[in-house]
């Protein structure tokens, strides 16, 4: 599930407040030391990236072209099913338009390889194969995973 992420502008106790909140963060880190540590590496992270400027386009063209097929779907026949979420749909948008992308980002799309045991779904028939595409489809979920361990290493 995806972790929060500070907005422009937000100081560490508002992003933690806010972090802790987040059903989200209740479901997935059910003791409230493992949240809080969660939610305050996850701050330094992303502020640290924002400071470094930190921000990659170097993803394959396949990535980009499966990014622009999911929205080209979606804006052709309107999306009935409801998938993805505004995340998502971001996402695609980012890569589609060969936008920079940063390190906790890039590590969210390296943790999307959860969902693929729905990537074959055809997208008439589901969500799989459609958010599948749009997160990059395999060879950006590929990139990203070998990016985020070459930058951890």
């Amino acid at each position: 599930m995806p972790i929060p992420l500070p907005k422009k502008g937000e100081n560490i106790d508002d992003f933690i407040n806010r972090c802790m909140e987040s059903k989200i963060m209740q479901s997935e880190y059910t003791d409230i030391r493992q949240r809080y540590a969660v939610c305050s590496i996850t701050y330094e992270s992303e502020k640290s990236a924002q400071v470094r400027g930190e921000s990659f386009t170097d993803y394959p063209e396949s990535a980009v072209n499966n990014a622009k097929r999911a929205l080209k779907w979606k804006e052709e026949n309107g999306n009935p099913r409801g998938c993805g979420t505004l995340v998502g749909w971001a996402r695609a948008n980012q890569l589609a338009n060969r936008e920079p992308i940063s390190l906790e980002t890039i590590k969210r799309m390296a943790a999307f390889i959860r969902h693929k045991q729905n990537k074959d779904r055809p997208y008439n028939e589901g969500c799989g194969g459609l958010m599948w595409d749009a997160w990059g489809g395999d060879e950006g979920i590929a990139w990203a995973i070998r990016k985020v361990e070459s930058l951890e290493k």
